[in-house]
């Protein structure tokens, strides 16, 4: 990769510059104000395009703020301002072939970030590497190779440059202790480039000198956790279908087996955060089925028997607030119908209920390191129609100024409302389903569009501001999305429900959606489509062979068509342990559970499928080759005329380039007002 020089460009990218150049004197976002609807809907390339401005943070000691920064027709940059004497950011990190991607402060001075390459280059980085630079742009380091391809055709890393780690190496953790260290872990693979194990080093971001963490560590770990010193105290290994979690003894004299059980079937405790006295916060299940927050004592075998954080309805899953300097848990983000924050600590409790004040219509999410100290604290507020925006809180002042939002080319545009609601399926199982409404929430019924999750074992849908929703909500669709049995956030009995009920039990909960949003009014039931990617595109497939009567169309991109093929194709990233192990599980095992995989794959039902479809696949797909979808092409041909393909080179599991989502999404629409929309005639 080639390093330029970035400076804040003319046109759209110069005006957001300035708003920031400018906040001592007017904000970029004004206050309380609410925009005014515009008439129009965003093009596709609005919905679809790189935010101008993402992932600010703020330095520990709340003064300066690094952010990407997307110029127009440009690459994205890595800058950096002073918000103590503000003026023009500053590009400290940019490249003429990557975009910078996440950015993190080592400490007050220096920062590490990886890159990716968002445009088509078939022998582009494969990996996202790792960089290091100070803040005013100086001691510029590469600390990590990024391009395997490159490596395995010269054998030799990147520019020759001295003792840059090689693409199998990751960064695991920036450490909290002034130091300008971080915590790298380098994947062990076997022949098929499958992680066999991981191990750690401390890594000095400014001599590239490293340090072992994890010499005498049990076998085939895989996972670990660090204290606050930067020392590994649980690893977590997995082999065989097994997982096993070891303690540090007590004194730190090697480790001892703690908790074990089945990889796939059983609920692995996580660690979600450990304290300045090494007290851990311990994410495990409840005897309601959904998992809580639980605190343990240091040097106890097991957590509190009460909640220190429970949901009703919902996992915990989140993220610990961690004061760099105290040590101590001041709270934790997290998720259940919405976001949310759960402050223990009663200075930053008061802190979000001033931001809320200020900020009634949006979801508010502080952000800090130094949070019981800094002047300041980074604010990331959205909605369910409004894309992120970013504030600061003045601590002293107690006010919030306005910083940027991520794609000010939205801001005032209609947006569809989302609701997350929940029906009972056909045997009763309550089924989460979040809706979008076209802006304005019409009233009757409307054409919808079921778009299934992939996964299939994630929680799928979120309530916040999302592209893919929100455009289809913009052409006049009721988008529901169901979060089906099998899917993740809800439960482990809901997760259970879903195993071995790809085609079955999974696909009857995604009819059982269509039905529920007919019976309230929401849906035209002569008018809907399904829709999604992945596991979604198998649902989308297997939507018009169990369920043709419910829908008018189907699109499918990136979807499984032939699950057999999941086990015995080789060049895929699914591992010979989840072969083994998972997929028997989960899906089916291929010999005991033969006549079922066949009958639930799409490939073998194609003569069934006799709707409209569309289908799109990436020619460098890994997770899902692209056999599974010319096969199912040549396969459906035979009986049904109807059908839609388009192969997009360079692209894998899913569209990273800006111009397949433009032609993609088109595809979509067009598609969409072809056989459900407004002019459309439908039987």
């Amino acid at each position: 990769m080639q390093r330029k020089q970035v400076m804040p460009g003319k046109g759209r990218g110069q005006r957001a510059v300035l708003c920031l150049a400018g906040l001592a004197a007017t904000a970029c976002l004004a206050i309380g104000a609410q925009a005014q609807p515009a008439a129009a809907a965003p093009s596709a390339a609005d919905f679809f395009r790189m935010p101008l401005a993402a992932r600010p943070v703020l330095s520990p000691n709340g003064r300066y703020l690094a952010y990407a920064l997307t110029q127009e027709k440009a690459r994205t940059a890595l800058v950096v301002m002073d918000l103590e004497q503000p003026g023009p950011p500053k590009a400290v990190g940019a490249f003429r072939d990557n975009d910078v991607n996440r950015i993190w402060w080592v400490n007050d001075e220096r920062l590490v970030f990886d890159a990716i390459d968002r445009k088509p280059r078939r022998d582009g980085p494969t990996i996202p590497g790792l960089w290091a630079v100070n803040r005013d742009g100086s001691d510029f380091r590469q600390l990590i190779q990024p391009d395997y391809e490159e490596l395995k055709r010269t054998g030799s890393r990147v520019q020759g440059k001295d003792r840059v780690l090689d693409w199998d190496w990751r960064l695991h953790t920036v450490l909290a202790d002034g130091s300008s260290d971080v915590v790298v872990a380098n994947l062990v693979t076997n022949g098929l480039r499958e992680v066999t194990s991981i191990t750690l080093s401390r890594l000095d971001t400014r001599t590239a000198l490293r340090t072992s963490l994890t010499d005498g560590a049990p076998p085939n770990v895989i996972g670990w956790e660090l204290d606050q010193q930067g020392k590994p105290i649980v690893a977590t290994s997995n082999q065989d279908g097994r997982f096993i979690m070891y303690r540090r003894k007590a004194g730190d004299d090697g480790w001892v087996a703690w908790k074990e059980g089945d990889s796939v079937r059983d609920s692995v405790p996580d660690i979600l955060a450990v304290g300045g006295s090494r007290e851990m916060y311990i994410v495990q299940g409840t005897a309601k089925g959904t998992s809580a927050l639980f605190r343990m004592e240091p040097g106890a075998e097991q957590a509190g028997s009460t909640p220190l954080l429970s949901l009703d309805g919902y996992d915990f899953r989140g993220q610990a607030v961690i004061d760099r300097d105290s040590k101590r848990l001041l709270g934790v983000h997290y998720e259940t119908d919405a976001s949310g924050t759960a402050w223990f600590d009663a200075g930053m409790k008061e802190v979000q209920k001033l931001v809320d004040a200020q900020l009634p219509h949006t979801v508010n999410r502080i952000l800090c390191q130094r949070c019981e100290a800094a002047p300041r604290v980074l604010i990331a507020a959205e909605s369910d129609q409004r894309p992120v925006e970013y504030y600061l809180y003045q601590r002293e002042a107690k006010k919030v100024m306005g910083l940027f939002p991520s794609r000010p080319w939205l801001r005032g545009k209609p947006m569809g409302e989302r609701d997350m609601q929940r029906f009972a399926a056909r045997d009763g199982l309550p089924i989460p389903t979040l809706v979008t409404w076209p802006a304005g929430k019409p009233k009757g019924p409307q054409p919808a569009v079921v778009l299934v999750h992939g996964g299939p074992w994630v929680r799928g849908t979120h309530w916040a501001w999302e592209p893919q929703a929100q455009f289809l909500a913009s052409r006049g669709y009721v988008v529901i999305e169901p979060e089906f049995r099998g899917s993740t956030g809800y439960g482990h009995p809901h997760f259970r429900a879903g195993w071995k009920q790809w085609g079955l039990a999974m696909q009857d909960d995604v009819a059982d959606a269509v039905d529920w949003s007919v019976k309230q009014g929401w849906v035209d039931p002569k008018r809907v489509c399904i829709a999604g990617a992945s596991y979604g595109g198998y649902a989308a497939l297997m939507g018009l062979v169990r369920h043709q009567e419910r829908y008018q169309c189907a699109i499918n991109w990136v979807g499984v068509t032939d699950i057999d093929l999941m086990y015995s194709i080789h060049w895929s990233d699914f591992t010979g342990e989840w072969k083994q192990y998972g997929l028997p599980a989960l899906v089916g095992d291929r010999v005991k559970d033969a006549a079922q995989i066949k009958e639930t794959s799409p490939i073998t039902q194609a003569a069934k499928i006799r709707r409209p479809l569309l289908m799109a696949y990436g020619l460098d797909d890994w997770r899902v080759p692209i056999k599974h979808g010319t096969d199912f092409k040549d396969a459906v041909a035979k009986t049904n005329p109807d059908v839609e393909w388009v192969a997009y080179a360079d692209e894998g599991h899913g569209w990273l380039m800006h111009e397949t989502h433009i032609d993609f999404w088109t595809r979509v629409e067009n598609f969409l007002g072809k056989h459900i929309g407004a002019k459309a005639a439908v039987k």
